[in-house]
């Protein structure tokens, strides 16, 4: 069947429409039920084992991907493995979690009866509040939805948006009372471009390079010479107590040529006496957007007011921050 990109759309908006309504619906079904098992988790002494089967499984992993990335040790557990051998994964004081919209697959009421056996505390995200999963779980998250964004109602759709919503919602709530930081987020995320932006410092590059530095009194061939080796397209001027006093940058060379009596000119009649800093220690990422602040392509590194490299914005680059 042909349709035109207004139905397309039309049919795309609707669907969005009718998640977006059961992700809301969501906060009328809070009830004591979701601050315990908040601080179940949080107070267990063991991991968070998540279970669930066909689409909820893929939820029950994500869940277990956030938990993991925010500071709560977790780990999926398939509920047909379960029941046939992976029940060693489970140990004492871990807390288990079952994912299913309707609460009654065949796997997860096997699974109930052997959990209940080793105590550990069951905590169902469900949309049945009257399934064998909901009567027999320690806490129950209602994840009831009105209808499926399927034409049909039948493929999970609105169903497992509710429980991914759900899951993020427990895993907001345990990274705020853990008091878990920016800080702490790097510490597990050290690789690609979101790892380096909570990381990654100015003073990691002021090592990379040399650091262009003339004396106030230099001639214009000492600038010249000095930038050309810096390769930054800038260089620090410092007087004679090697005290930053001004930057030069390739911008103010070209005014210089304007002057006449060039030969008589040295460093300090063209730096700029008011040079951009930045502390070192600084975050990269926070070095960026000063560069973009100000819109200048470089930047003078400083630790307590002396003069310790130079930060150009083609190494942010380079390591993909832009």
């Amino acid at each position: 069947m042909k349709y035109t990109d207004s139905q397309l759309i039309k049919m795309a908006g609707e669907a969005l429409v009718t998640e977006a309504k059961s992700i809301s619906g969501l906060v009328k079904l809070l009830d004591k039920n979701f601050p315990e098992a908040v601080r179940s988790i949080a107070n267990s002494k063991g991991r968070v084992v998540v279970s669930g089967i066909g689409k909820s499984a893929i939820i029950a992993n994500k869940l277990v991907a956030t938990f993991n990335s925010t500071g709560t040790p977790a780990l999926f557990l398939h509920a047909a493995d379960a029941i046939h051998g992976d029940l060693g994964m489970i140990q004492p004081g871990d807390v288990m979690i079952c994912i299913s919209k309707s609460g009654e697959s065949p796997e997860i009421k096997v699974l109930i009866p052997v959990l209940k056996q080793t105590g550990n505390k069951l905590i169902a995200i469900t949309g049945n509040m009257k399934s064998y999963l909901a009567t027999n779980s320690n806490l129950v998250l209602n994840t009831t939805v009105a209808k499926e964004a399927c034409p049909n109602n039948l493929a999970p759709t609105s169903s497992t948006t509710a429980q991914l919503a759900m899951c993020d919602a427990l895993a907001v709530c345990l990274l705020n009372m853990k008091g878990f930081t920016a800080a702490d987020f790097a510490k597990v995320h050290p690789g690609g471009a979101l790892g380096k932006k909570l990381y990654l410092r100015v003073d990691d590059f002021a090592a990379q390079h040399s650091k262009p530095v003339v004396h106030e009194n230099d001639s214009i061939e000492k600038v010249i010479l000095t930038m050309t080796q810096g390769r930054l397209g800038a260089t620090a001027v410092e007087d004679k107590n090697k005290k930053l006093c001004g930057i030069i940058t390739d911008g103010d060379l070209r005014r210089m040529l304007q002057k006449k009596n060039q030969q008589a000119i040295v460093a300090k009649n063209i730096m700029n006496p008011n040079p951009k800093t930045i502390e070192a220690g600084t975050l990269a990422v926070d070095a960026l957007d000063m560069l973009r602040q100000k819109n200048i392509s470089q930047i003078i590194i400083t630790n307590r007011g002396k003069y310790c490299g130079m930060l150009h914005i083609h190494d942010l680059l380079k390591e993909g921050l832009l």
